[in-house]
């Protein structure tokens, strides 16, 4: 089986390319490499150094029987989105058309799509679930959200099956030390120089963080499981700030103390997904409670 994986140089996609080449799948990955990384690319793969917005993708779906798409490419700062919201908006939706369009020029099988809980906005409840009302607060999130809309168009026109997933806040190897959803790699970086995290607010605020493995193997699973729906991957856990900051010292045995500064104007106090639907349609459950992934985590960069 042929799978393209766009933003396959990334964090989550890499992860994503080197299990799919575990399962003896041929992998042809394209990334313009804005935030990916070239030494993330496996060498067993086929790599495009191509934007997902360029008209020259179409030769690459031509030249190869694809029958599956990740689609993981996008621009994936929230405060960018914020600075320049056509740069966004061109990047997340009109690639993703792009993608789209050449999905059913080739009679691809199925594109699984990465989301995020970015969509959700504020949470009116907690855990949140796939019938939560949708309403960002973030150009990203809108930008994130409007593909999903042309996924189901897509399908209603075309037959062009789906599966969407929305991620919370996920972290592991290859993850780069920016932005909001890389909190526990910025914090495992500082303290590992022993230098003081930084926290926004009093640290009580939560997440449902999410170790990069149990979202690889939910990918997998949406291979053949979760046919035209949305879900939602997360531990349904909810881990405060300061609680990352303590299992890190734990597993580090030292005592670093973070600095507070000034709450963010637009963050969100708590945030927990609900992943019921998730383990129904996709048989799959994580495996890694937040101590198991970081000290994973920790091994990789230490090691």
């Amino acid at each position: 089986m042929t799978i393209l994986v766009t933003g396959g140089a990334g964090f989550i996609g890499s992860n994503i390319v080197d299990e799919l080449l575990n399962n003896n799948h041929n992998v042809i990955v394209i990334d313009n490499l804005s935030t990916g990384k070239k030494e993330n690319i496996n060498s067993k793969v086929e790599f495009f150094e191509l934007d997902i917005r360029s008209k020259k993708i179409s030769k690459v779906f031509k030249s190869h029987d694809i029958d599956f798409v990740f689609h993981l490419a996008a621009q994936i700062d929230v405060n960018q989105s914020i600075e320049n919201p056509c740069f966004d908006a061109d990047n997340n939706i009109n690639g993703s058309i792009n993608i789209l369009k050449n999905c059913r020029a080739n009679n691809i099988k199925k594109v699984i799509y990465s989301s995020s809980a970015a969509v959700y906005g504020i949470p009116n409840y907690l855990p949140i679930d796939e019938n939560h009302f949708v309403s960002p607060i973030s150009p990203y999130g809108i930008s994130k959200h409007t593909p999903e809309h042309y996924l189901m168009i897509y399908n209603k026109l075309y037959g062009l099956n789906y599966t969407i997933l929305r991620y919370s806040n996920v972290y592991g190897p290859r993850q780069t030390t920016s932005g909001e959803g890389g909190v526990i790699s910025i914090f495992i970086d500082r303290m590992l120089s022993n230098k003081n995290p930084v926290i926004f607010g009093d640290g009580e605020q939560t997440r449902d963080f999410i170790y990069v493995e149990d979202v690889v193997q939910a990918n997998i699973s949406a291979l053949n499981k979760g046919k035209n729906e949305i879900l939602n991957i997360s531990n349904s856990t909810k881990t405060s700030v300061n609680e990352i900051v303590t299992i890190i010292n734990n597993k580090l045995d030292r005592n670093i103390k973070p600095v507070y500064k000034d709450k963010r104007s637009g963050d969100i106090l708590h945030s927990v997904l609900d992943n019921k639907k998730a383990k129904k349609k996709l048989a799959w459950s994580p495996n890694y409670n937040i101590n198991m992934g970081i000290e994973k985590a920790l091994d990789y960069i230490k090691f």
